[in-house]
């Protein structure tokens, strides 16, 4: 069905398009030297420049170190297949250089710039083109900077920094299906690892992935906008079906003229008697979670593949044998903490210690304090032990742990907090109420700053924080700025995500308090609540969602609602609209589907609503093995229940989307029409899970406004 879209797209909406939901100009990717002096970053020219350039902070001043229009442009057009898949599962939203790599000592950074890598010195000096075999893909430099590693065709290779002579390969695809030193799918976009290779400390060695993919279904994104342009083959593991096979592999560079190759030998599954019991039992060591190398040698943690088993293990660099080190169970899942497993540089282990309902650390003999729920180490600088944590699951803040002082909290301002570390300095990247800073920290005193220059939203969210029913869900309530209470009622709009993993209602700015405050101009009272599911209250509230991914979180919906209106008479639960993305979307069908009582109109994108159709390890986790719990995934998806419909319900969907493929809302929307249910679908064509073309993204949002203001009466 058609939808009728307003052609004047007013000012915000082109604003948080050209801006990319407001990520450009700011500073990210933070590398920090051992001596804290160097701080190096990747940030576009402005808040409205898609380029992004290499820069570095030194004796309290920024300096330019790579520029992409001065070495032939941002590299865009000839930027490898590897190279867009990795920005995408890294949500990369600008061009140029958007990640680079640096030796021990951060004074040789390098980069791939349209499949070709450059390197500069942070000492001065122009960047230079290291030549290499074939369009590279995450080029990283040994310790001492002599070497660069990298990826080109699914083959690793290692070339001299200086003048790219010497150029050897390590490892080369047995097949098409085979590569080297690059992650797979599931690894990068629902556990997190998006390396696969690692030097030794000493430069002699390198720790490698290799991944074999010919057991993981093919599937075909095609462009139906452009039929003179072939499908895209991705290959993506469904739940229920064959992961990709990764192995780990020793390369030692010592062999003339070849690599010395030592398999690791990684356990094929857990002890079965030490391994929690569930609905299904699965315990094959499938995923590796994490990888690397600490002061004690090279390390490896893998996990099962019902992810209720983890362990963690140290790998003995001459033969490849390992042996166990830590071991961490769950009856719902173990949750993994990024940053996990680390080591200080007296060799503490630090791992992560789930007690009492809290998700802590314990760092040698140590736990975190009661309470202290954390969020994710950020490393450690000599015993120091630095991490991010949340005492209020609305803010998260920095701490460190310091064997002469113990437990300290390093962020002081209500926030989301995350931080860099080297020496003794720490870069304090802040989103605070009042808005995006980053502090640069030298013995615990603000030393200087690195410039923020994203634009400022043209609406300026003015939410009231509330702890609604009985349940105490953190929520944020937008209201017009023009709205005087008592002089009429207005239509309520929930805009959550509530998802796993993400927390929307959190004290601090961020693009989608902007988004909420301009439908709340609009007319709407826009209701932003984080459910169970979601991070920071626990493993009980985090796990709620075992076995049915909707209901729960589906209900905190309702009753903050309902909670709300007792607080704000003036909002009309008789005209009660919900949008969302991803999880978000997915949250919106079936609140109409489930609850019409409730809701009266919906707008989902890129919602996920055949379970089967999502990647193994992030919906098994959830669900279990489809096969083995079918229920769970027939009252977790939405195809079963189209049927239901009798809400207004927009439904939109990029067509290049690779995470949550269009064939969600394809099928969804087949099945609608099969029951006979109208509804209204708007395809975005060439859009990925992220929508970053300018026209596409403002007149979205204009589309939303519209379809609600005619659903819900204007």
């Amino acid at each position: 069905m058609n939808i009728h879209v307003r052609l004047h797209v007013p000012g915000f909406p082109r604003q948080f398009a050209r801006t990319r939901r407001f990520s450009l100009g700011v500073p990210g990717g933070f590398t920090v030297s051992p001596d804290g002096d160097r701080v190096l970053f990747v940030r576009t020219g402005s808040g409205s420049d898609t380029v992004a350039r290499l820069w570095l902070y030194e004796d309290g001043k920024e300096r330019l170190l790579a520029d992409p229009s001065g070495l032939g442009g941002d590299g865009e057009e000839d930027v490898p297949e590897a190279e867009r898949v990795r920005r995408e599962r890294d949500r990369a939203t600008a061009t140029g250089v958007v990640g680079y790599a640096t030796d021990r000592h951060a004074r040789v950074a390098v980069f791939a710039l349209g499949g070709a890598v450059w390197a500069v010195r942070t000492g001065g000096g122009a960047p230079w083109r290291i030549p290499t075999a074939g369009p590279a893909v995450d080029p990283r430099p040994s310790p001492d900077g002599s070497l660069v590693a990298y990826v080109t065709e699914g083959a690793l290779r290692v070339v001299r920094t200086e003048d790219g002579t010497e150029d050897r390969l390590l490892a080369a695809p047995e097949g098409p299906d085979v590569t080297y030193g690059l992650s797979d799918h599931v690894s990068a976009e629902s556990i997190g690892r998006l390396r696969g290779h690692w030097w030794s400390p000493d430069g002699d060695a390198l720790l490698v992935a290799r991944t074999d993919h010919a057991r993981v279904g093919r599937w075909y994104l095609a462009d139906p906008a452009d039929p003179a342009k072939p499908p895209r083959p991705v290959r993506y593991p469904a739940a229920g079906t064959a992961n990709a096979e990764v192995s780990l592999h020793l390369l030692r560079l010592d062999g003339k003229p070849k690599p010395a190759r030592i398999p690791v030998r990684i356990p094929a599954r857990t002890d079965p008697d030490a391994h929690p019991s569930g609905e299904w039992t699965d315990t094959r060591f499938e995923y590796v979670t994490a990888a690397g190398w600490d002061g004690s040698g090279p390390f490896v943690e893998v996990q099962t593949r019902d992810q209720r088993s983890a362990e963690l293990l140290a790998v003995d660099p001459d033969t490849g044998a390992t042996r166990p080190l830590a071991h961490r169970r769950d009856r719902a899942w173990v949750e993994l903490t990024p940053g996990v497993p680390a080591r200080t540089a007296g060799g503490t282990p630090v791992v992560t210690l789930v007690r009492d309902d809290v998700r802590g650390l314990r760092v040698g003999h140590v736990a975190t304090p009661p309470g202290l729920q954390v969020r994710a180490v950020l490393g450690t600088a000599g015993e120091r032990v630095y991490f991010t944590a949340s005492e209020d699951p609305t803010e998260v803040h920095v701490w460190v742990y310091d064997p002469a002082d113990g437990f300290r909290r390093v962020s002081r301002e209500p926030g989301v907090h995350t931080a860099a570390i080297g020496g003794d300095t720490v870069v304090l990247d802040s989103r605070t109420p009042d808005g995006r800073t980053v502090t640069v920290l030298r013995g615990g005193k603000p030393a200087g700053s690195i410039a923020v220059l994203a634009e400022t939203p043209l609406v300026t969210p003015r939410p009231a924080h509330l702890s609604l029913g009985a349940r105490k869900l953190r929520s944020h309530l937008h209201l017009p700025s023009w709205y005087e209470p008592g002089s009429g009622r207005l239509p309520v709009l929930l805009s959550p995500y509530a998802g796993h993993g993400i927390q929307l209602a959190v004290r601090a700015a961020g693009w989608y308090g902007a988004v909420a405050q301009w439908f709340a101009e609009q007319g709407f009272a826009v209701l932003v609540t984080d459910g169970r599911g979601t991070p920071g209250r626990g493993r009980a509230w985090e796990t709620a969602i075992h076995g049915d991914r909707l209901t729960a979180p589906l209900q905190d919906q309702v009753d903050a609602l309902h909670a709300a209106a007792e607080r704000y008479p003036d909002l009309d639960t008789d005209r009660v609209g919900i949008r969302g993305w991803s999880y978000g979307g997915y949250l919106a069908i079936g609140a109409v589907l489930h609850r019409p009582d409730v809701f009266h109109a919906a707008v989902a994108g890129a919602a996920p609503t055949d379970r089967r159709l999502y990647d193994t390890h992030w919906e098994e986790r959830f669900l279990g093995h489809p096969d083995v719990r079918p229920e769970n995934y027939e009252r977790s998806s939405h195809l079963p229940y189209a049927h239901l419909l009798t809400r207004p319900l927009l439904l939109m969907h990029g067509f290049a989307d690779d995470n949550v493929v269009v064939a969600h809302t394809l099928r969804f929307s087949a099945a609608l029409l099969a029951a006979g249910r109208p509804h209204s679908v708007l395809p975005l064509p060439g859009a990925t899970h992220r929508v970053t073309r300018e026209d596409v993204a403002s007149s979205q949002l204009v589309a939303e406004v519209d379809f609600l203001k005619r659903s819900l009466g204007d």
